[in-house]
């Protein structure tokens, strides 16, 4: 294995990990400032305020998600094993 061979699988996995947390921290990070400007606009700090929907949004979202984000680590699992067996 050369290093390019390393570099080429550390960009895809890298990658892969921004592909696949996207469809739960985009929603998360939503409601977030949504539930942030509505705290603002009230001024009731409260924690739970906030922990309690983005724990909901984010269960939500990966249900709705879970086979995309299968699919994408899938896919590059198989390719990661094609590459070994090939020997890179």
């Amino acid at each position: 294995m050369s290093e390019i061979d390393a570099l080429e699988i550390i960009q895809t996995v890298l990658w892969t990990v921004i592909v696949v947390s996207s469809p739960l921290v985009l929603p998360a990070m939503a409601i977030g400032i949504v539930i942030a400007f509505g705290q603002a606009l009230t001024q009731v700090q409260e924690a739970t305020l906030t922990f309690v929907p983005k724990m909901l949004i984010v269960f939500f979202a990966a249900m709705l998600a879970g086979s995309f984000i299968a699919s994408q680590l899938n896919t590059v699992t198989q390719q990661l094993y094609g590459r070994i067996a090939t020997g890179f």
